[in-house]
């Protein structure tokens, strides 16, 4: 969707995130197959106390391969293009999980050419210390611009984007290749 603001175009992002903290991790099945432990419904319950359920499944990255536990705080990120079961407590396929990271702050995010996010809030600046990886930890070989990121980073600068040296930036690859 996109939206005029003062001139400048500016686009719905591609992911977006709930934060909150884990409350239920519970196997699930998909249709008639059975409950194989390859799917799970995790619980989130956000700031506000309100419960919104994610699929989580073998293609969902979780960020430094954490094991997911009740308990703990992450923030969940789901597609914003993919359609959802208009039931309450709301429901979504998670895309990317990201564990709290005190001092760390994440982007997931669709980055163009210029390494500018689809809400152009946050640009990368690269050079040659950031850790490029894609989701199975292995060393990303070509150009991070135009793909989905995860983007790791401690501080940005506070112009308007914002610019980030990240720490971290992993390449999520489509999976049909």
């Amino acid at each position: 969707m996109d939206m005029q603001l003062g001139g400048n175009r500016r686009r719905e992002k591609s992911y977006r995130g709930v934060q909150g903290t884990i409350v239920s991790i519970e196997p699930t099945r998909i249709g008639n197959r059975r409950a194989d432990g390859c799917l799970m419904f995790v619980g989130l319950e956000n700031q506000d106390g309100d419960l919104v359920n994610f699929m989580v499944s073998p293609t969902t990255f979780v960020l430094d391969f954490v094991m997911l536990r009740e308990g703990m705080e992450v923030t969940m990120y789901y597609r914003t293009d993919e359609p959802v079961p208009l039931i309450y407590p709301p429901q979504y396929r998670a895309a990317v999980a990201v564990p709290r990271m005190r001092g760390q702050m994440v982007d997931v995010d669709y980055y163009n050419k210029s390494l500018l996010n689809r809400d152009m809030t946050l640009q990368l600046n690269l050079n040659g210390s950031v850790d490029i990886t894609t989701t199975n930890n292995q060393r990303f070989m070509g150009n991070p611009a135009d793909n989905d990121l995860v983007v790791v980073y401690s501080s940005s600068t506070r112009s308007i984007p914002a610019q980030t040296t990240p720490s971290r930036i992993v390449v999520l690859c489509p999976i049909s290749v």
